[in-house]
């Protein structure tokens, strides 16, 4: 029995998933899931996990990359009341993993909750953003995170505490399939303090970043002292281009995928400014965009 048969009202076969992706590029999925509760979601993980059939969890498609042939086994997406939705007790917030970052730091900031103010701007899921530990200089996600609700391959739920997580620079020890919801707590502070602060950072964000018409990806990690934008200027790489993609001439550690773009022609770019940064400065780049 194959999923698509085993699940038939929450299955597509050959979906394609350029309309999910922030970069509108990409293949077909062999089986595209979309459960609706989570007893569905962990039957489904519990059958890819007997039928060695290969999972992926598809975010919000913000810091991926979907090449042009077709994705084999499942692409899961959690879309639904099940999985967004924002509870508030106090100074805790606990959040469903398919919620969009945003409306999280939208809801906090309204509710006089501060330490997600700083992250306004940063496209991507609650589940996704606490897995990558999003954030900078400013700020990272993991400093407000308590607890973690996952799901095992296995269907199985478990609660990880914060001090059971290991959280770095863009990374964290998060590798169960599935973040189920995650649970935050906040100081209070004035809801127009923290509205102000939040502005301010969306516009030094929108200003280092693609124009908003264009569909664009962080490319690289940053070296410690240095930003991989830095290093992607300073060898002469602004407006770079390969096919489709260009480096960004706002910000050089950003691909823009022009209409016709092929997953193809960002992986070229890619490999191009990394060479040329590795000749002119000696700094091998470490890939931050997710290939699939």
């Amino acid at each position: 029995m194959t999923l698509a048969e085993a699940f038939p009202e929450i299955v597509k076969r050959r979906e394609p998933l350029a309309p999910y992706t922030h970069l509108r590029i990409g293949g077909p999925a062999e089986y595209f899931v979309q459960p609706r509760t989570v007893p569905e979601l962990a039957a489904v993980l519990k059958f890819c996990k007997t039928d060695a059939v290969p999972l992926r969890m598809l975010g919000g498609g913000y810091n991926l990359l979907v090449l042009d042939d077709p994705v084999p086994g499942a692409v899961m997406r959690l879309h639904g009341k099940a999985f967004d939705f924002i509870e508030c007790k106090g100074k805790t917030v606990r959040s469903g993993g398919g919620t969009a970052l945003f409306d999280l730091i939208e809801y906090t900031v309204k509710a006089g909750l501060g330490g997600l103010e700083t992250l306004v701007g940063i496209n991507g899921t609650v589940g996704g953003s606490v897995r990558c530990n999003v954030g900078d200089r400013a700020g990272e996600i993991a400093s407000a995170v308590r607890r973690v609700a996952v799901l095992t391959d296995e269907g199985t739920e478990q609660i990880r505490t914060r001090d059971e997580l290991t959280f770095s620079d863009h990374r964290s020890d998060l590798d169960e399939p599935v973040i189920l919801w995650v649970e935050f707590e906040f100081e209070t502070y004035p809801p127009e303090a923290l509205r102000k602060r939040m502005l301010k950072t969306w516009i030094a964000r929108k200003a280092s970043e693609p124009l908003s018409f264009q569909a664009g990806v962080r490319m690289f990690r940053s070296p410690a002292g240095t930003t991989a934008a830095q290093l992607i200027e300073r060898a002469g790489l602004a407006k770079k281009r390969v096919g489709g993609a260009e480096v960004s001439e706002r910000n050089g550690n950003y691909a823009i995928a022009h209409p016709g773009t092929t997953g193809r022609d960002i992986l070229g770019l890619m490999d191009a400014v990394k060479a040329k940064v590795k000749e002119v400065s000696g700094v091998t780049l470490e890939r931050e965009l997710h290939v699939w």
